[in-house]
């Protein structure tokens, strides 16, 4: 079954309602430029109460690999998003799992995925004025090729109404959503979250 990260956490609420859905994982983020930053504090406490099996990723935009290190030392982080520019000699540096993340045009060469050994490769949709967020969708062509360079988490506008149609198409190992399940930006709505894990179980069971 595909798994499912809940990205975009700022609150312990939304984060055991997640879990109690069947979120595989967490998204904290550490980007200071986003309504959904978390402060490495408050993400620490979220984190040291979820369950044992729930992974904790840390999304991080661009940022000096010494502060990205002492967040790790603060947040018990299972795996780090790194969703900027970082080129491959930063990603190297990086002491946790880590995914790359690329924000897709209709002009994107999937070969840009090659030169990272990541443990997997987020697709997210490109928007010229923010890294992520933008609650709106890609051509998922593009991430059906990507999956020949390695394990693909599906982002970028998903929501209740069209995770189905991105699972049957695109086949990804997960999907990750953050706007298309909130009341507003930083907050979640949980019956929203419901439909999305909903048609995700409805989906699984069909196949």
């Amino acid at each position: 079954m595909v798994k499912v990260k809940i990205c975009g956490i700022t609150n312990l609420e939304d984060a055991l309602l997640a879990c109690d859905l069947g979120a595989d994982a967490i998204g904290f983020i550490f980007h200071e430029k986003t309504p959904r930053h978390i402060r490495p504090s408050e993400a620490q406490l979220i984190a040291r109460s979820l369950p044992p099996f729930v992974t904790k990723v840390g999304v991080f935009v661009n940022m000096p690999i010494q502060e990205l290190g002492k967040i790790c030392e603060t947040v018990p982080l299972d795996l780090v998003q790194l969703h900027g520019d970082e080129p491959t000699e930063y990603c190297r540096q990086v002491d946790r799992p880590w995914l790359k993340v690329f924000r897709v045009s209709d002009e994107f060469d999937v070969s840009q995925l090659a030169p990272y050994k990541a443990i997997g490769f987020l697709l997210d949709t490109f928007n010229q004025e923010r890294y992520g967020g933008t609650g709106q969708t890609f051509n998922w062509k593009i991430a059906k090729e990507a999956k020949r360079f390695g394990q693909i988490i599906l982002s970028g506008g998903l929501n209740p109404q069209n995770v189905s149609e991105a699972m049957n198409f695109v086949k990804p190992y997960a999907v990750d959503v953050c706007s298309g399940v909130e009341a507003v930006p930083g907050k979640k709505d949980p019956e929203k979250m419901r439909r999305f894990f909903g048609e995700i179980s409805c989906t699984a069971k069909s196949r």
